[in-house]
């Protein structure tokens, strides 16, 4: 046998090992089971918030039809997709005309895009669930036990490929908050402040999705990276950042250097763990550096002016800043929520960007959720 007879086999599956968006190995796998099976119509993947018991919609292949965008609902109110996961097995809907009186608009929604039948599979990493993957068919009655056990390979292949991914990212989180508690850094920001604020830079990127096109992908990214915006004050001395009083202007200088530290210190950690290549990476490092940017050029580190600075900074910018507000610190009462909405209306165009406040104010019920969720422990 010759070398070209040796090597003739290509890798059906060999994408999945490139570096490219989870979006795009997703319409991959889709793509190879249609070759199979044609009716197979929409693949998407959904996780999971323990903290909050809300499935967000990820990643999906429907082309430009997607009939759940953005969403995310609290699982516990989705009796069927519960039952999934206490049971830990997938379900099968032959017919879902079944859910056709279903109050639930997910359900709704996949019925009148004109979707006949699914195939659901719960993810789990190491016994924790973390969301499930849908395979959603054109027609009725196609889910047979052939077709199953086909589906059943790829859904078990995309669900270790997103837990790869993603387990990357939650990694290096774990890395950078160890590092902060191993530098004894405390700073004024508890648990509940980034658990609050992660929480509204989402709610902000998803009003924008629509004026921004932000795929479902990139709002995850934004909510997983915006805990770690701060990075950077753990090389601040304690004298600077703990000082009970006003900063004077050379102690304001030393800590305006945390955004170009945070900067440093992400390229560095992403380079030790070798995930350099992950996709939405940028995104973290534009987050540490840019976050005090202000669109009127008046911020620092580098003055950048309006769209100059990423949008994700300036989404960050936002919920930051409304946390620390409605926050009581040391050195301040917290506001009350219209103080804060106001005084964030009055920066608007001038140090904040527009877009991002009005989504802040437009979202006040969901903003009183999470603050009710995540209040802070004045015992702890």
């Amino acid at each position: 046998m010759d070398q070209a007879q040796m090597f003739s086999h290509a890798d059906t599956l060999a994408v999945l090992h490139e570096n490219r968006p989870l979006s795009e190995k997703l319409e991959f796998v889709h793509d190879t089971i249609n070759q199979r099976y044609h009716f197979v119509s929409r693949l998407a993947v959904a996780v999971y918030d323990p903290k909050t018991d809300l499935l967000k919609t990820f990643i999906h292949s429907s082309g430009g039809s997607e009939p759940l965008s953005h969403y995310h609902a609290k699982l516990s109110l989705a009796h069927s997709l519960n039952t999934i996961v206490k049971s830990g097995r997938p379900r099968v809907v032959n017919d879902l005309r079944i859910f056709a009186d279903s109050s639930q608009t997910h359900s709704q929604r996949i019925l009148s895009q004109g979707y006949a039948a699914s195939y659901t599979m719960p993810m789990y990493h190491k016994g924790d669930f973390f969301g499930f993957v849908f395979f959603n068919a054109d027609q009725p009655d196609v889910f047979d036990h052939e077709v199953l056990h086909y589906l059943d390979l790829f859904g078990h292949l995309l669900s270790l490929t997103v837990m790869q991914e993603l387990s990357q990212y939650r990694t290096l989180q774990a890395a950078i908050r160890t590092a902060c508690e191993l530098t004894h850094h405390r700073d004024n920001e508890t648990g509940s402040h980034l658990d609050r604020m992660s929480r509204y830079a989402r709610l902000i990127a998803q009003r924008l999705a629509p004026q921004y096109g932000f795929s479902d992908e990139y709002i995850e990214h934004i909510f997983m990276f915006s805990p770690l915006h701060d990075l950077g004050k753990i090389a601040i001395p304690d004298t600077i950042l703990f000082k009970p009083a006003k900063l004077d202007q050379e102690e304001f200088e030393v800590m305006k250097t945390h955004t170009s530290k945070g900067h440093e210190m992400i390229e560095g950690m992403l380079n030790h763990f070798g995930v350099t290549k992950l996709q939405n990476s940028e995104l973290l490092a534009n987050i540490a550096h840019y976050h005090h940017e202000a669109v009127d050029g008046s911020g620092y580190p580098h003055g950048l002016k309006g769209d100059a600075i990423p949008i994700e900074a300036r989404i960050i910018a936002v919920a930051d800043i409304f946390d620390a507000l409605t926050s009581a610190r040391p050195y301040k009462h917290a506001w009350s929520n219209a103080e804060a909405f106001s005084a964030l209306d009055e920066m608007a165009g001038v140090t904040l960007d527009k877009d991002c406040v009005q989504a802040l104010l437009d979202g006040q019920s969901e903003v009183e959720e999470i603050q009710q969720q995540f209040a802070e422990d004045l015992l702890g």
